[in-house]
């Protein structure tokens, strides 16, 4: 089973931009499908992007879609996170996921391995 260590997560300005990173563990990272999600205080878990195995399927919520871009590198068992054009609302602890399903996964329990989260906190 994989194993997810998120990193890059910090503190920005609004309209900034940062760069997450999520590595794993193993040798089968190219056989899951992988999400970020996020939760800020006091509010439940959220989805915010996916990527299918091979990386020819991207999608996003649509709130932050035209700012964030979810990509892989499967050769260095990574998943990235691109944040542009931040927002105050952005703020939250954000988590990589991997699934074993597939199609879009949009859902929490869609995934098994979840990374420990890294804080992502904009600034206004």
């Amino acid at each position: 089973q994989v194993q997810l260590v998120e990193s890059g997560g910090g503190l920005v300005q609004a309209g900034g931009s940062l760069r997450l990173s999520c590595a794993a563990s193993g040798r089968t990272f190219s056989s899951y499908a992988m999400g970020w999600f996020r939760q800020a205080a006091g509010k439940e878990r959220e989805f915010v992007a996916g990527i299918s195995r091979s990386g020819d399927s991207l999608y996003y919520a649509d709130s932050v879609k035209g700012r964030f871009t979810i990509s892989r590198e499967n050769a260095k068992n990574t998943v990235y996170l691109q944040m542009n054009s931040l927002k105050p609302e952005d703020t939250a602890v954000y988590s990589c996921a991997a699934s074993s399903s597939y199609g879009r996964l949009e859902r929490a329990y869609d995934y098994t391995t979840w990374g420990q989260g890294t804080q992502v906190t904009v600034s206004s």
